[in-house]
């Protein structure tokens, strides 16, 4: 770990100091950004291996940032931990619905935020080789996945899904038929230390189900329990 470069997109000064000086003491590479549209283009001219966005920006605020990076193929897969000073379920539960990987609230600790960093980076390298080596496509009904490429198709058909989305939609298809709780959901799809709503899985399930059309049916709702994938 160590030398992975980070950019941050943070418009109050005191606290893009903070971040900068702590995260270059960890020993990453760290670019700067102070507006939105400043992140984005230095996020698409970078290509940075994590993005550390707050949600208050100027102009161009931080849900708009993740929409437009996670619905770019050039920067989809970029992990993105979210800053907000709210602290509240809706913008969470917003942000993870567009694809980000993890938050963390102010008032932080630098070292806390740089765990967490981490944690994401590790997790994003797991997941990586996991499904090298994992990495046989899955054909389930008309629905085909391909771990090695992030792709989905349905009838043929590319799918858009976000990044988590996809490790929801392959977590329950590799066994198809296993009721998998909201809990385990969570834990699979981002570890151990991630904290997040049970709003938040549903969230995931009714996109998955809106975008994959009719073949959404597939998924099944446990009722008390979870979800599962139809077993064919």
């Amino acid at each position: 770990m160590g030398k992975e470069h980070i950019l941050v997109i943070e418009d109050e000064e005191d606290i893009l100091a903070l971040l900068h000086y702590n995260l270059i003491k960890e020993g990453f590479k760290v670019s700067c950004a102070q507006t939105g549209e400043e992140g984005l283009n230095a996020a698409r001219a970078e290509s940075p291996d994590l993005i550390v966005l707050d949600l208050m920006l100027p102009g161009i605020d931080g849900l708009e940032v993740c929409r437009a990076l996670k619905s770019a193929k050039a920067t989809a897969a970029i992990p993105i931990v979210m800053l907000t000073a709210k602290g509240e379920e809706h913008d969470i539960v917003t942000g993870l619905e567009l694809g980000a990987d993890d938050y963390v609230t102010k008032p932080f600790s630098p070292r806390v935020l740089s765990s967490r960093l981490k944690a994401v980076l590790r997790r994003r390298e797991r997941d990586h080789d996991s499904a090298t080596d994992e990495g046989e496509s899955l054909h389930i009904g008309p629905i085909s996945i391909h771990p090695g490429r992030n792709e989905v198709l349905v009838n043929n058909q590319a799918v858009d899904l976000t990044f988590t989305e996809f490790r929801v939609l392959y977590l329950l298809a590799r066994r198809p038929g296993w009721v998998f709780t909201r809990y385990q959901i969570v834990n699979a799809v981002r570890g151990d230390d991630y904290s997040v709503t049970d709003r938040a899985v549903d969230v995931q399930i009714v996109g998955l189900r809106k975008k994959l059309g009719p073949s959404g049916k597939i998924i099944e709702t446990v009722r008390g329990v979870g979800y599962r994938f139809k077993d064919q």
